[in-house]
């Protein structure tokens, strides 16, 4: 099973549709965690379980959402009600109180993807402002039993080596 998380694309709609379309194939659920600035219901934001950020005024999403890929449950959240740029000890806590196994989340606009007692947390980056580094960046988590790889790709397609991570769940 493979899902793709994006967020963070402020305004963005060209670029959600496209990265949309260069993967629908290839995953079965496609994750937006917030900050589209987009109306609920925009046709960019159709392909994608999406939940309210920080800079969502208009569209009446979700603070979270609790979805199932597998046999593994994700928190989908942005991170800004649980202070993610100070801990993520808060979210942690929250996929615990939840029983998932996967939290992804964005807010800090850094791409990256750690394990946290036992949990996965994945924050695909931004594809519009990255931060620490230069590249616009999603993710796409590929399940396999019991193993969990997450890749990381730029806006136009290719692959981020250095950040794919694997990890046993």
């Amino acid at each position: 099973m493979n899902v793709l998380i994006i967020s963070d694309s402020h305004g963005l709609e060209e670029e959600l549709q496209t990265i949309a379309k260069r993967h629908e194939a290839d995953v079965d659920l496609m994750i937006h965690c917030g900050d589209s600035e987009l109306e609920t219901g925009h046709p960019a934001l159709e392909p994608y379980s999406v939940v309210k950020g920080n800079c969502d005024f208009i569209g009446d999403f979700k603070d979270e959402l609790l979805l199932t890929a597998g046999s593994k449950k994700i928190l989908v959240t942005h991170g800004h009600l649980h202070g993610i740029k100070q801990t993520l000890l808060n979210v942690y806590y929250r996929a615990e109180e939840l029983g998932a196994e996967i939290i992804c989340f964005g807010h800090s606009h850094i791409a990256g993807s750690e394990m946290l007692r036992g949990k996965l947390l994945i924050n695909p980056g931004s594809i519009c402002l990255p931060r620490v580094r230069s590249t616009e960046s999603y993710a796409i988590l590929s399940l396999e039993n019991d193993t969990a790889t997450v890749h990381f790709y730029n806006q136009a397609g290719d692959e981020i080596i250095d950040l794919q991570h694997r990890v046993t769940l």
